[in-house]
């Protein structure tokens, strides 16, 4: 039994070693906060086990309660949906006032989850406000202009627009189950700068487009640099004070000592500041009679970048439902803001599982969520 105990000792010696080696010891703390919280993958409250930055309100403007609030009943295949896939949150916003305002498994109006990908497309708003303020050129800016390891090779072609609309060419594989790969670890660095700076760009930038939370990371360290602050104090400035939001948000960082937001993911807010961004986007950039963000630069956005990826424009998703245009914010595990910009409608769901899909063929949670919250929106006149 001792020569058992004593060589499981040195088995766990050498592998602890081999960790530090290779420099995967980030994974210590992904089995902490994961694992051992009875998780297999990230999850909507794990912003308790991180470091985080405020994101505060000051002068909330809440929403107007439609005349039929809540009047309208979920269909079944709606209440069957969200008590299967452990719905949190569930909104319908018609003509800028709640129409259906529902939430589950002891989750309330002001209680924050995290938004995962979501995120994405605020840090490209964050992007289009840089532009519009001069700090950053244009979409055609070199990210060589900020980062002196991106002077040379194909890197030296990447611009900020060809992050935003993920055809950066980086090395990058996106995985969210696997506690050894690249995604794991920017998830759970205590160093997150040094991590996106060190992946190569290994295909031509701007040819297509490929899914890649590195490229929202260093778009937003390109952000960093350009607006002089972090992204939180100019999130909070220039978007969440001036469109009202009701709730102080969180956005995680790596830790206390480098202080970068995790920009692909994870700013926790509530249902209804994050409709505000569908909001924003239907009305072109417009929030009442301020103009947060250039109305062309939301069209451009909401249009695809590449011919072959019909589905993406810049940080945004794009589909139709039954001939009608949308747009939305997508989350890992089922995180959505939804809009139709024509009939000015914001469904928003937040929650614990989905099923994935494609929407063009009527499949997955995401199509059924476009479709039953349109359902329930167009009830009534």
């Amino acid at each position: 039994m001792k020569k058992i105990l004593k060589w499981m000792i040195v088995f766990l010696g050498v592998i602890v070693l081999l960790i530090y080696v290779f420099n995967i010891d980030y994974i210590f703390r992904g089995i902490r906060t994961i694992y051992l919280t009875g998780n297999n993958t990230a999850f909507i409250s794990d912003y308790e086990y991180f470091d985080n930055k405020e994101i505060t309100s000051s002068e909330p403007q809440p929403w107007a309660l439609h005349k039929y609030y809540n009047e309208i009943q979920e269909s079944d295949k709606l209440k069957f949906l969200n008590e299967e896939r452990k719905t949190k949150s569930f909104l319908v916003i018609k003509n800028d006032s709640i129409l259906f305002e529902k939430y589950y498994d002891g989750h309330k109006q002001y209680d924050i989850s995290n938004s995962f990908s979501v995120a994405k497309s605020i840090v490209t708003s964050m992007l289009g406000k840089a532009i519009m303020e001069g700090k950053i050129k244009s979409l055609d800016q070199p990210v060589s202009d900020f980062f002196e390891e991106y002077k040379d090779g194909l890197a030296a072609e990447l611009t900020v627009g060809d992050l935003a609309s993920m055809s950066s060419g980086m090395k990058w594989n996106e995985k969210y189950y696997s506690v050894i790969n690249i995604t794991s670890e920017s998830y759970f660095t205590n160093d997150l700068r040094s991590v996106i700076l060190r992946q190569e760009i290994e295909n031509k930038p701007g040819q297509s487009f490929r899914y890649s939370s590195g490229d929202t990371q260093l778009l937003a360290m390109v952000l960093e640099k350009a607006i002089g602050t972090n992204l939180s104090d100019y999130l909070t400035e220039k978007f969440w004070q001036p469109m009202g939001a009701e709730s102080t948000a969180l956005w995680q960082i790596d830790s206390e000592e480098y202080g970068m937001e995790k920009a692909y993911c994870c700013i926790a807010a509530t249902a209804r500041d994050f409709a505000r961004f569908g909001k924003l986007y239907v009305n072109k950039g417009k929030w009442g009679k301020n103009e947060i963000l250039d109305s062309s630069f939301v069209e451009l956005s909401l249009e695809p970048v590449f011919d072959d990826s019909p589905f993406y424009g810049y940080g945004w998703w794009l589909y139709e439902y039954n001939g009608k245009r949308v747009f939305t914010m997508n989350g890992f595990r089922g995180q959505f803001v939804i809009s139709f910009p024509d009939e000015n409608i914001i469904i928003v769901r937040q929650g614990k599982y989905n099923i994935e899909g494609r929407v063009s063929n009527q499949s997955g949670d995401l199509y059924n969520y476009i479709s039953e919250g349109y359902k329930l929106a167009t009830a009534i006149e």
